[in-house]
């Protein structure tokens, strides 16, 4: 069949259109190679510089870009890795890359000084050298001795001999070192003790330093505050009740009695109504009272006669308490030489024996007291006996000078630092009240001899110790005068106030 003319109209058409649409397609096939050439191009291109500046370092292209440096780029990852994954920042692109360059930025203080830390090897803040040098503390502990207690801080036991062999007194305090008390040392890395102390008071220290190789030690006074406290008061019971209510101490008390106890007799003499005004000191520590101290001035009316007292040292250091005139109100004997509770028997030369029922005479005085109460030295003098003596039991004998001796009997127990020949001063005890040979309770049996001659213990008069010194006197008169001013003040006072 022959083709139309429609046909033919449309195959010329289909014939003449075709090479038209062949270019087209042909164009855009080409179009798209390109395009993929070009963005595979592309993404070599920047594989390639990504890969170029994780191994080699940061530097500047001719048309300026900046490749970012790789321990920048470390820092980055270190810290993305510590960020949460929203926190995280966005990692570096072509345009991060093509910014232009710019100075880097001072490293802050935090940055460097973390920057230093990790470039230096961590250090001690401590050296055992150190630690050492300072001042440590051992606390006393049941059973313990010097050497314990330097094995267990590590100091030398040849330290230890070597202090305690010194030739000074005071290191010897640290045999008396009790539970509870504590040392303060200082010793060296190899174990050398180079300092130490010890409060051996509330108010005193040893202190200890090593010179080379030597030792040298002193008591020191602690730290503290002093202050004057005073009372008058008038007795309305007993000179004890009515100073433990107007604020005395027991020591207060008993100090009080042994500076008046040479002018009068406390078990016998003191009255209702008499009358007696005390100042002394008192030791503060960090607002906390540590003790009292010593009675400074003091004052007692005992039946209508006032004797007064003042504490003194001159200028050699003695001390003692002296009446407004410089004479010593310390007698060369204590009348009393035992606080006591009562007079159970008094001198007596035909007195009918408790235990015999004979007469026989009583050549002292019994001072009735409890088992243990001390007994004290009624003057300074030598020990010529001390051990058992018939009906006296345990019994002591002091010779005082040329003319006098006492006697003490029926003793429980001695003093075990006061034996035959010892030294003994006025005071200082000597043994304790008990019942020992021919007694029917606790007492001491006290005698007094003056030329082997048995006296009254309670009526004889007792020799008065050295006044004060001439060339003492003037600067006596200057301490004491304002002490008597106050001890007048108080006492008006009080004797008005006892008259309303």
């Amino acid at each position: 069949m022959k083709p139309t003319r429609k046909h033919l109209r449309r195959g010329a058409t289909r014939s003449s259109d075709t090479p038209k649409r062949h270019w087209s397609l042909n164009w855009r096939l080409h179009s798209v190679i390109i395009m993929v050439a070009a963005i595979s191009s592309v993404l070599f291109l920047t594989e390639s510089e990504d890969t170029q500046a994780s191994s080699t370092p940061a530097t500047t292209s001719q048309e300026g870009i900046t490749l970012a440096l790789p321990q920048e780029r470390d820092q980055v990852s270190e810290q993305e890795s510590l960020l949460p994954p929203q926190k995280i920042a966005p990692p570096t692109t072509a345009s991060t890359l093509a910014a232009p360059r710019s100075e880097p930025a001072a490293p802050t203080q935090e940055a460097a000084a973390t920057s230093d830390a990790k470039e230096l090897p961590d250090q001690p803040t401590t050296t055992a050298s150190d630690k050492a040098l300072e001042w440590q503390t051992a606390r006393v502990k049941s059973g313990d001795s010097l050497a314990r207690i330097a094995y267990r801080a590590d100091i030398k036991a040849s330290e230890i001999h070597h202090l305690m062999n010194t030739d000074n007194e005071a290191i010897q305090t640290l045999t008396r070192i009790r539970p509870g008390d504590e040392l303060r040392y200082r010793s060296s890395a190899s174990g050398d003790l180079l300092a130490l102390e010890y409060d051996t008071s509330d108010t005193e220290r040893l202190s200890v330093i090593k010179n080379g190789d030597q030792f040298a030690a002193e008591v020191i006074a602690r730290p503290y505050d002093v202050f004057e406290n005073r009372i008058s008061a008038t007795i309305d019971s007993s000179l004890f009740g009515t100073a433990k209510a107007a604020g005395l101490s027991d020591n207060l008390i008993m100090e009080l009695a042994n500076i008046f106890g040479y002018d009068i007799d406390f078990a016998l003499d003191v009255r209702h109504g008499d009358t007696f005004t005390v100042i002394w000191k008192e030791y503060f520590r960090n607002g906390e009272k540590i003790k009292d101290g010593d009675i400074i001035a003091a004052e007692f009316i005992n039946n209508g006669r006032t004797v007064r007292g003042v504490r003194y040292t001159d200028a050699s250091g003695h001390t003692d308490y002296y009446a407004p005139n410089g004479d010593s109100l310390r007698k060369a004997f204590i009348r009393s030489p035992v606080h006591f509770t009562r007079i159970s028997s008094k001198f007596n030369p035909n007195r009918l024996h408790p235990i015999y029922k004979t007469r026989r005479p009583h050549r002292g005085v019994d001072y009735a007291a409890r088992t243990g109460t001390p007994i004290m030295a009624a003057g300074d003098g030598k020990v010529i006996f001390r051990g058992k003596k018939g009906g006296y039991g345990n019994c002591v004998i002091i010779q005082h000078g040329q003319r006098y001796n006492t006697l003490y009997a029926h003793m429980s127990s001695f003093n075990r630092k006061v034996g035959y020949g010892t030294r003994v001063k006025q005071g200082q005890v000597i043994g304790y009240v008990g019942a020992t040979g021919w007694a029917t309770g606790p007492h001491l049996h006290y005698e007094f001899r003056v030329n082997g001659v048995h006296r009254n213990p309670l009526t004889v008069k007792l020799p008065s110790a050295e006044p004060l010194k001439a060339q003492y006197k003037a600067d006596f008169e200057r301490f004491s005068q304002p002490l008597m001013a106050q001890l007048n003040t108080l006492t008006r006072t009080q004797l008005a106030l006892n008259s309303q």
